[in-house]
């Protein structure tokens, strides 16, 4: 059982699969601790390709049951491949309000205050909502957009189940795996 779980950033990918892992027993895996290499202001230095594709394959071949969240649209071929693979895909979107004040939220809990004292992590940070910001309307640039998230769903091989609204972490839960029975997924 393979699932992936994407949406905008902020829209609970992370969350939910830290949720789903646990209920189901089977190890989460964040593309974000992949797409980003080490360093003291985290996720501000891209791993190089090669890297992140072997990494994340190392950690999916160490068993036959995982969740991965976070968007692979974009990785190239290799990300493809992955999704060859899938038994389910979850979209998640959340009104950009919504999904903007929690990232707002989660950006104060991660760094505190350093986001408005500093002035140079102050500008990342309000550059990392901007971008955010932009993935409803296609103006953040790049791959991840809702234009191209929707464009992707159809390209799975596998089942999609879209999450759309203020769902809370229980009803999404449900929902997964209310999709995993109707699939025989176990």
């Amino acid at each position: 059982m393979k699932i992936h779980l994407f949406g905008a950033s902020g829209a609970g990918a992370t969350t939910l699969g830290t949720a789903l892992g646990a209920a189901l027993g089977v190890p989460y895996f964040d593309s974000d601790d992949y797409f980003w290499g080490p360093s003291v202001v985290p996720f501000t230095v891209r791993r190089p390709e090669g890297e992140r594709n072997a990494l994340l394959a190392h950690d999916l071949a160490q068993g036959p049951r995982w969740v991965l969240g976070g968007s692979l649209l974009g990785w190239g071929p290799w990300g493809e491949q992955q999704l060859a693979a899938l038994d389910l895909a979850v979209f998640l979107w959340l009104p950009p309000a919504l999904r903007l004040h929690r990232l707002r939220q989660r950006e104060h809990a991660r760094y505190g205050d350093v986001i408005t004292t500093d002035p140079t992590r102050a500008a990342q940070s309000e550059a990392f909502l901007t971008w955010a910001a932009g993935y409803d309307n296609g103006s953040c640039g790049g791959s991840r957009t809702l234009a191209n998230h929707t464009a992707w769903l159809g390209r799975f091989a596998c089942p999609v189940l879209a999450l759309r609204g203020d769902l809370t972490v229980a009803e999404r839960l449900a929902a997964v795996q209310a999709k995993m029975a109707r699939l025989g997924l176990h």
